[in-house]
């Protein structure tokens, strides 16, 4: 089977297999492949392409990740010879040589009668996911271990107090967005987290982004005790929630069609983000200035994702790990600090 796209070999070609490669493996002919190859000598599923495209190459599709692999997948059933590249500016792209030029263009426009595309940016459905688990995973690990009573002193030593904050115990900014103050508490932060967190995951992997917005969770809750400096005390995942906000409208607001770009209906994203913040944001014992300050840090988490990423699409890679990593790290420090 030839291997799929992946995004760290963008360029190479795509041959279908010869029915008549045995019949002709008594004498070989030499065929003119990019970098003075043979077919001889090279497999046949999968040919590296030189770095410059060959002249006589012709493009016929650009899109993204998806839709080109499918449109590969088309030209390689109907035996067609293809390579693809990523463009500097980000979509996917299908190269043919001129003689496939007709009958490649003809197969793809009868693979999108049968599956016509999307509109740009469409609305994103709501559909259960499994990547917002392993966010949600910290918050519920520690605040459970809380409630047990089985570490000792966690509630005291976790709780960002404004006072020992202050004092140089920074690392309470980090212990206080993985406890709560009862199951009520926590289960409105893991609906909530879910719910914007899937929302993100359509866009971009999480492992990329909650590293970041855990950082930016510790600074907004840092910033609020700068704020306010006495007699204060907060907890609770809602910071990193309303971070994960702010970070979902900048993505949707860069990801707005053009021909909104210079009207008030491009910021439609931020005001309803906005909107939902101070909805949510506000009650009876509500950290306001923590999720005004996780808000406004969310905002610059949005423009960590590259745009040509965010609107071709891009999969995931072991590479994620290493973030998914990261954000375990982030907490076992802070927990750490807190308990020596």
């Amino acid at each position: 089977m030839p291997r799929l796209m992946s995004p760290l070999r963008p360029r190479y070609m795509r041959v279908p297999p010869d029915p008549h490669e045995k019949a002709d493996s008594q004498e070989p002919t030499s065929k003119a492949l990019p970098g003075n190859q043979t077919a001889a000598n090279t497999p046949a599923n999968d040919i590296p392409a030189e770095e410059d495209a060959p002249e006589e190459s012709t493009l016929i599709a650009s899109g993204t990740y998806r839709q080109i692999r499918d449109y590969s997948l088309v030209l390689l059933s109907q035996g067609i010879v293809h390579r693809l590249e990523r463009a500097p500016e980000g979509p996917f792209e299908i190269f043919v040589k001129p003689e496939y030029e007709p009958r490649a263009t003809l197969q793809l426009e009868l693979y999108r009668k049968e599956n016509p595309p999307r509109e740009e940016n469409p609305p994103l459905p709501l559909s259960v996911s499994a990547q917002p688990v392993w966010v949600l995973l910290v918050p519920v690990v520690c605040t459970l271990l809380d409630f047990s009573g089985k570490v000792a002193r966690m509630h005291s030593v976790g709780l960002s107090d404004a006072d020992k904050v202050m004092h140089g115990q920074w690392w309470r900014t980090i212990t206080a967005l993985t406890l709560h103050a009862d199951a009520r508490h926590l289960a409105s932060n893991l609906l909530t987290g879910y719910i914007v967190l899937t929302l993100m995951s359509y866009r971009t992997p999480l492992a990329r982004m909650a590293p970041f917005l855990a950082i930016a969770s510790a600074l907004a809750n840092f910033c609020t005790v700068l704020t306010v400096q006495t007699d204060f005390r907060a907890l609770g995942f809602s910071t990193f929630v309303f971070a994960a906000i702010g970070a979902l409208a900048i993505i949707e607001f860069r990801l707005m069609p053009r021909e909104t770009h210079g009207q008030l209906r491009r910021f439609a994203p931020l005001c309803a983000a906005a909107s939902l913040a101070v909805f949510l944001g506000t009650g009876e014992n509500a950290d306001i200035l923590g999720h005004a300050y996780g808000f406004i840090a969310g905002l610059f988490c949005g423009f960590i994702p590259k745009k040509k990423a965010l609107r071709w699409g891009t999969p995931t890679t072991l590479a994620d790990l290493v973030w998914v990593a990261i954000y375990f790290a982030f907490f076992v420090l802070g927990w750490k600090l807190a308990l020596s």
